[in-house]
């Protein structure tokens, strides 16, 4: 008799009856039943008290902002993707412009070095966010790989106010995780920051030193 089937007759002969698990004082929290202005406010405040940044502007004229915002931080070269309509639009709007706009749907090793090095930014749609803790989450794809939102020194991301949802748990079930779960999903909240052994914080250490989200609201901002 093998040590496992050794382990399980024990198991049996002490057993009065069948194995069951016991029973747990777990429940998921959920239902926290916040309005959308409490969403937003949460998800801002928390995402900004650890030095993200957060910029309102309407969905007709994001791509407006996008370009102010590159300027203002003199983004010269911006990563992203072709075919998600946040990387179309984007295109479209930069295609005059000065910044230089490098494709990001192909083979790592075929611009690693390009990625690391001479890559000032990476723009990323996102699925949504979550207002319990002020967190972004993106689902990869090859049009928008991973290594976008996690190499380039700065991550601007487009979010979109109405998907701000109240727990992980409601992103979850709201969007079928159960039945379809995703490969990579990332949950961000803040930038990139470590601290050495005299608690000295430092960003960009381990990925972008700086988060922009670039919130979009259905109605005109004044």
């Amino acid at each position: 008799m093998s040590a496992r089937e050794n382990i399980l007759k024990r198991l049996r002969e002490r057993a009065d009856g069948p194995l069951t698990a016991p029973e747990s004082d777990f429940a998921v929290v959920t239902g926290r039943e916040w309005s959308a202005q409490e969403r937003l406010s949460r998800f801002e405040r928390l995402i900004t008290s650890v030095h993200g940044e957060v910029i309102h502007t309407g969905r007709a004229d994001w791509a407006a902002a996008l370009a102010e915002l590159l300027e203002a931080k003199g983004i010269r070269r911006l990563a992203l993707g072709r075919e998600h309509p946040v990387a179309a639009e984007a295109r479209t709007a930069l295609a005059e412009g000065n910044v230089v706009l490098i494709d990001a749907d192909r083979d790592i090793e075929t611009w690693q070095h390009e990625q690391f090095h001479d890559t000032d930014a990476g723009l990323t749609s996102t699925r949504g966010a979550i207002a319990e803790t002020g967190s972004l989450w993106l689902w990869p794809t090859p049009d928008e790989p991973r290594l976008l939102s996690l190499v380039p020194p700065i991550h601007i991301a487009v979010l979109d106010a109405d998907a701000i949802e109240d727990t992980f748990f409601d992103v979850v079930e709201a969007h079928g995780w159960a039945g379809d779960m995703p490969t990579n999903a990332l949950l961000i909240s803040g930038p990139s920051k470590t601290a050495d052994i005299e608690q000295t914080l430092a960003y960009g250490v381990h990925g972008p030193r700086e988060l922009v989200v670039l919130m979009r609201h259905a109605e005109v901002l004044p």
